[in-house]
């Protein structure tokens, strides 16, 4: 699943990144407020990590603004300020859990799959025409049939079921699944689209539009009708 981590401590942020990334998930790492905020609004990320001594926005701001946007997004606050009225404006403010610096990676972790089975089923479970995506248990069904993938295929499998029904651009696959810039100048993912399309067998013309995974000339992928069609 997506996380984002908002923390200004680049040690701290790192073993973070590290350690939520070894349970399967996709993180985005900032170290300021602003950067935090522009982050979760691009990507909306499954959980939102956010440290309260923070640049440019402080923590509480960013939680405020963010609960704003969306009011079900888990997200876990992290602070070094012991004192209880802390923890009980983070709460009031939306937050879904607090930490309290230090503490253990393993605490940490086990919150954050805590938090992540609260989500709503529709949100852990993504779903087009026969195929299935749980993204807790990192498993993909298709007809009811298991479908192996690797890590990689399995992110691009889920930012584009994630945006069904728009088309995905390449650098913008690029840039989200295997965070390379837009002048990279590789065939990565038009290479992984057809490791995918395999594994799914998912046979269509040659133009891609019967396929599940369809081709959207000269700009990206897509899955499922775009809603002028719909």
């Amino acid at each position: 699943m997506r996380l984002l981590v908002a923390e200004d401590d680049r040690a701290l942020g790192k073993f973070l990144q590290r350690g939520l990334e070894a349970d399967g998930h996709e993180v985005c790492l900032v170290s300021d407020g602003q950067m935090a905020v522009d982050r979760f609004l691009a990507e909306m990320p499954d959980l939102t990590i956010l440290d309260l001594n923070l640049p440019r926005k402080d923590g509480a701001e960013v939680l405020s603004f963010l609960r704003t946007i969306d009011s079900e997004l888990p997200i876990l606050i992290l602070t070094a300020r012991a004192e209880p009225e802390t923890k009980v404006r983070c709460l009031d403010l939306g937050a879904d859990d607090c930490m309290l610096k230090p503490f253990s990676l393993q605490e940490l972790r086990a919150r954050c799959r805590a938090l992540l089975r609260r989500r709503r089923e529709a949100l852990l479970t993504l779903r087009y025409g026969n195929v299935e995506m749980n993204r807790v248990e990192r498993s993909v069904l298709r007809a009811g049939i298991p479908v192996m993938l690797t890590n990689k295929e399995f992110a691009l499998l889920e930012r584009l079921m994630l945006n069904r029904g728009r088309c995905v651009s390449r650098a913008s696959l690029l840039e989200q699944v295997w965070s390379m810039g837009t002048s990279a100048g590789t065939n990565v993912v038009d290479v992984y689209i057809n490791y995918l399309r395999r594994k799914l067998d998912d046979h269509g013309p040659g133009d891609g539009q019967g396929q599940f995974i369809q081709t959207v000339r000269g700009q990206g992928y897509r899955i499922g009708a775009a809603p002028a069609e719909a």
